[in-house]
């Protein structure tokens, strides 16, 4: 992965040979001078454009075929906007968007569709991505029909079992709806709903980030478990710099639209080179005992002073 911001390209050009061993993998997906501009209108009968806000503002980087890049900031700096837009989600105002060398920008109904096939998303909320009046079986069998999957019915339900197999759940679950579910569950559902389609390419937007840090810790390896045996690349979309570390062979950091740093992942979390990165990692909770028993020795000495003020 090459991220060609100017801010960014020395880090990024000395750590795509770090991150292959000093090969390189082909490349998958190739961003150049993203932008999603949202335009704010004035008027009531007659509206007319008098500014844009710049989700997205120029971003640059390609991903290798096998890796993960981690996409890291804080709320409103543009990651799930540049996730939506790479997809086509959102078209985007301006840039290009090459996935295996084509322009995923000009595509139009039935050649985006099948491009879809080959990527797919993920979401952060997994009860709000799922039709509630739909059973899993007709959840994970509906992309299967869209994208011509399957000889008959019998032959998508037998691959949906086997997909909830995959992810941890059973295949008695197909005749269940989202709300029997627990949180952890139904985005394993989701994983299987994104895998149903047999993609390349899956977009990880905030994906556990809803979940106990125990369901976390299973979703992230089931997430490392399918990679490795489907062959998967992965942009992975977080606000938790500890989370897009463990997952991520590259980094980059986003803020206000722009991507500031690029890097290697151990290298970005070991040696920050932007004071936006320092407070991300900053901003990681620490939960050994040696920081809870900071944290704790910390609040009874500002309890003791405001007593004796």
């Amino acid at each position: 992965m090459t991220e060609t911001n100017k801010a960014a390209q020395p880090a990024a050009a000395g750590a795509t040979a770090s991150s292959n061993g000093g090969g390189q993998a082909e490349e998958l997906l190739k961003v150049t001078n993203l932008k999603m501009y949202f335009p704010i209108t004035s008027g009531l009968l007659f509206q007319r454009k008098v500014a844009d806000v710049k989700a997205v503002d120029g971003i640059s980087f390609t991903v290798r075929r096998g890796e993960t890049l981690g996409l890291v900031g804080e709320s409103g700096c543009g990651k799930s906007t540049t996730a939506r837009a790479i997809l086509q989600l959102y078209r985007p105002t301006a840039g290009s968007v090459l996935f295996e060398g084509n322009e995923l920008t000009k595509l139009k109904g039935g050649e985006l569709r099948r491009m879809r096939r080959r990527m797919q998303m993920i979401f952060q909320d997994p009860y709000g991505s799922m039709n509630p009046r739909m059973t899993i079986e007709a959840a994970l069998t509906e992309p299967m029909v869209i994208q011509g999957i399957g000889h008959s019915s019998r032959e998508r339900r037998d691959r949906a079992a086997a997909l909830l197999e995959e992810v941890g759940l059973e295949a008695a679950h197909l005749r269940r709806y989202p709300h029997e579910f627990s949180g952890g569950q139904r985005q394993r559902i989701c994983i299987a709903r994104a895998l149903a389609v047999e993609p390349e390419f899956l977009i990880c937007d905030e994906s556990v980030s809803a979940l106990d840090v125990s369901v976390q810790a299973q979703v992230l390896n089931l997430l490392k478990r399918l990679q490795e045996k489907h062959h998967l690349t992965y942009i992975f979309i977080s606000h938790d710099l500890s989370v897009v570390k463990f997952m991520a062979d590259m980094i980059a950091v986003m803020k206000d639209g722009r991507i500031v740093e690029f890097g290697p992942s151990d290298t970005i979390y070991a040696h920050p080179r932007t004071e936006y990165t320092r407070q991300l990692i900053a901003a990681v909770p620490k939960d050994d005992l040696e920081h809870i028993r900071q944290r704790q020795a910390a609040r009874l000495a500002a309890r003791a002073q405001r007593l004796s003020a």
